[in-house]
């Protein structure tokens, strides 16, 4: 059994708690920017990919999320600003530089693995910018 991960926006965290918690991916509802994005990257680890990649952290300084609700069957964890701004306002070096160093990391398989991540940070980048216009902040809804 996999776990899913949806990035969506909320205002706060009070209203990211409430988001339905069917745990089937086609169930869920969209929020006010669209469906959100599914994925199957951990929120830690996109956090460990900008703050490493972009804002050059060591991986061991790199702070937990913020959780937001922990239910048995779901999660919802809060991207903080020293992840999402980074993110946010990285230039396109900045995005190549992180994708190159994550496609380095020994279970990826390389160069190959360096366009995709490239392309996913550029789709995260995109999010984050339109939260960041309509006043949200980014979370992620984690259920198995």
């Amino acid at each position: 059994m996999g776990v899913t991960y949806k990035y969506f926006g909320a205002p706060d965290g009070a209203t990211a708690a409430r988001v339905p918690i069917s745990m089937r991916p086609e169930e869920l509802g969209g929020d006010e920017l669209g469906q959100g994005m599914y994925t199957k990257v951990k929120p830690e680890t996109m956090a460990a990919m900008v703050l490493t990649g972009i804002e050059g952290i060591p991986p061991a300084k790199v702070p937990p999320l913020e959780l937001v609700v922990l239910h048995p069957d779901y999660a919802v964890v809060r991207l903080p600003a020293s992840v999402v701004e980074p993110l946010r306002k990285a230039g396109e070096e900045e995005l190549g530089a992180a994708a190159f160093i994550w496609s380095t990391v020994p279970d990826r398989r390389g160069p190959r693995d360096a366009f995709v991540i490239y392309q996913m940070l550029h789709e995260w980048q995109d999010f984050a910018r339109r939260c960041q216009e309509s006043g949200h902040q980014l979370y992620c809804l984690v259920w198995p």
